[in-house]
């Protein structure tokens, strides 16, 4: 079957290229989703963490990612990391974060993003904002121990020390190695004769063809 997307943006996929030029596990993705929504207070100090903490980002960036107005950067940031970073409104994320070049996702824990991370092998910082996503991050935080959460009053401080810590700390080591875990566990899941595969191959079965009016004989 071949991969379906749904999404509300158009894909940029030239940053695949920006990753392949990336040492492994070196590249900081940041996407927090097609529709969520942040003050211009918080875009500043989030972009201000990411900055300090000098690690490369692909950073996908929507212009309505503010309330109510265009996301506008500093001047002062676009200098700052001209050399390591790489702002998109939009890009195939399954694909992003399958790259060996990304090291950690900082994510708005919608569960797509969420399964797309694990199934890439690839951490989390959490920053849910509504919906279910407060709950993907309890998961992937307390659950899962794949990722690590920021408060909801964003600083540049936290951000910086969360991004360096994923990185580079010993936690972060402990963390990508959980991600692997579960990402064989993915795998396993989802190929012929496991868990998922056999789910889904009932739910075709047994709903969505009966529902077409096709029996298992006309198959």
């Amino acid at each position: 079957m071949k991969s379906m997307r749904s999404n509300l943006w158009k894909e940029n996929s030239d940053c695949l290229a920006w990753l392949d030029e990336r040492e492994p596990n070196s590249v900081v993705y940041v996407n927090f989703g097609s529709i969520t929504v942040m003050t211009d207070q918080h875009l500043r100090e989030f972009a201000w963490g990411l900055a300090n903490s000098k690690h490369p980002f692909l950073w996908i960036i929507r212009p309505d990612v503010v309330m109510g107005d265009s996301a506008i950067l500093p001047e002062e940031f676009r200098k700052e990391t001209r050399d390591r970073g790489l702002l998109e409104s939009w890009c195939p994320q399954d694909l992003v974060l399958s790259h060996p070049s990304v090291g950690l996702f900082l994510t708005h824990c919608g569960w797509n993003s969420i399964m797309e991370s694990i199934c890439g092998g690839v951490p989390v910082i959490c920053w849910p904002f509504f919906a279910e996503q407060q709950t993907n991050c309890r998961y992937a935080c307390t659950v899962w121990g794949i990722g690590m959460e920021i408060v909801n009053d964003v600083k540049r401080e936290e951000i910086e020390i969360l991004v360096k810590e994923m990185m580079d700390g010993e936690k972060g080591k402990q963390m990508r190695a959980k991600t692997l875990e579960w990402k064989d566990k993915a795998e396993e899941a989802t190929k012929q004769g496991g868990s998922s595969y056999n789910k889904f191959d009932r739910l075709i079965k047994e709903v969505l063809l009966p529902a077409k009016g096709v029996t298992n004989d006309e198959e």
